[in-house]
């Protein structure tokens, strides 16, 4: 009896362990960088997906800026304890693309889905950025964003401006900044976010002149910078002399400005079309406006390239694990969501067909400012200077720049001699990147 009673016991067990492992949840650790408004659509969208199924269960944990997630997905990758999603902002795509054994490509990922991967239901612009020269899609373009102008409707009308006509040029901008300061409707005209990213990539690109050779790194990893020519050396000039009397104010390297806009302390402000969130849960009267441009730009306004970032899936993982990835990207590229997450945040919809439904439903025609960003991106067809940018190591160029524009705006050195600093001692670095 007890030698049966034994025997029934095992095979209990057995029965009860294949049981619970085929009723097992499969986790996917997702490390992301949205703070804020954008932080509460992650798990938003996270809770949507874990309750629409019972096999995969999204983890999102907050990694602090996007240049903290990169390198804590790099340091974590080292480890060996690597996350099965990161999040990676637009100037870490050279990077990931560097680390080639690191990542799965995430046109393999989706490819064991249940649904047939076909991207061209993507935005073409946001694809090519996210690709290998051969078409191979290698992340997921979760919050892709075009840089466009804020500004404060009553700080506007207080300082006698048109409140419903936003600044189109740069030296439009400026006048409107002195005003504001001067008129006393605030204590600082102008703000931004993202010198590297908005006045330095996305300007080359928007006013058609060359950020560095190679069409910007695109066609090869060799790269020298251009950022030194006269116009760049204008515009950052310009921003050093409206900083001596407060008239521009700078907030810090990535979107700390966004403080001194949403407090009232600046009338205008340039950041992300993803920063929308923050700014409407802010409750201040606001208008948007297109990037500023230069009018001497010979092609001026050409087209904005692609910030934000994208999802990337690291190698080494199971096909579970891939299958549940590939789950959640089907679930996040669904019309619906796209179409939601495009009109809550600001970014981008990554899907033409996301675009196509925001535009039936008559939401451009009563918010015709949220069109801006996917307008400027995909008016014109990109030249060599607009295609976008890419490094193996773009966050430490950009850190360089940072540095050089800080001791510019502290008055101590033009704008010329700041990038002059910034493309000799970008320049360097790129080669020793290479291995040059």
């Amino acid at each position: 009896m007890t030698v049966h009673g034994t025997k029934l016991t095992v095979a209990l067990g057995i029965l009860l362990a294949s049981s619970t492992a085929s009723f097992a949840v499969t986790e996917i650790s997702w490390w992301h960088a949205m703070p804020g408004a954008n932080g509460e659509v992650v798990q938003e969208l996270t809770k949507e997906f874990n309750e629409s199924q019972s096999e995969y269960k999204v983890v999102p944990v907050f990694k602090g800026t996007y240049p903290e997630a990169l390198n804590a997905g790099i340091a974590a990758f080292r480890a060996k304890q690597a996350p099965d999603i990161l999040q990676v902002f637009d100037a870490g795509t050279g990077v990931m693309m560097g680390a080639e054994g690191a990542i799965k490509p995430v046109a393999d990922i989706l490819s064991m889905g249940e649904t047939k991967f076909d991207k061209s239901l993507y935005l073409p612009g946001i694809v090519s950025y996210y690709s290998k020269p051969d078409g191979t899609m290698l992340s997921f373009p979760y919050n892709s964003s075009s840089p466009i102008l804020y500004y404060n409707k009553d700080i506007f009308k207080k300082a006698g401006l048109d409140e419903n006509t936003p600044p189109k040029t740069w030296p439009e901008v400026w006048e409107a900044a002195k005003k504001i300061k001067t008129s006393g409707a605030a204590n600082c005209g102008y703000t931004t976010a993202w010198l590297t990213w908005i006045h330095t990539e996305n300007y080359a690109a928007w006013n058609d002149i060359t950020w560095g050779s190679n069409e910007n790194g695109i066609g090869g990893v060799d790269v020298e910078l251009k950022i030194n020519s006269p116009l760049f050396v204008k515009h950052f000039q310009e921003l050093a002399d409206l900083a001596k009397d407060g008239t521009f104010r700078y907030g810090g390297r990535t979107s700390e400005a966004k403080q001194l806009f949403t407090s009232g302390e600046c009338g205008i402000y340039n950041d992300s079309s993803g920063g929308l969130g923050d700014i409407i849960k802010s409750g201040m009267n606001y208008g948007t406006g297109q990037l500023p441009y230069e009018p001497e730009a010979k092609n001026a306004p050409q087209n904005t390239i692609p910030g934000g970032a994208s999802l990337w899936v690291f190698a080494g993982k199971s096909d579970e694990q891939y299958k549940g990835v590939a789950a959640f990207f089907n679930f996040l590229s669904k019309t619906e969501i796209q179409s939601k997450l495009h009109q809550v945040s600001g970014y981008l919809p990554v899907t033409l067909a996301a675009y196509e439904a925001t535009k039936k439903s008559g939401f451009y025609e009563k918010n015709p400012a949220r069109e801006i960003p996917i307008k400027q991106m995909m008016g014109k067809a990109p030249t060599e200077n607009s295609k976008g940018v890419r490094l193996v190591n773009l966050p430490q160029v950009r850190d360089i720049q940072n540095e050089e524009y800080e001791n510019m705006l502290a008055g101590k050195q033009t704008a010329q001699q700041a990038l002059d600093n910034a493309v000799e001692r970008g320049n360097a670095a790129i080669k020793q990147a290479i291995g040059q």
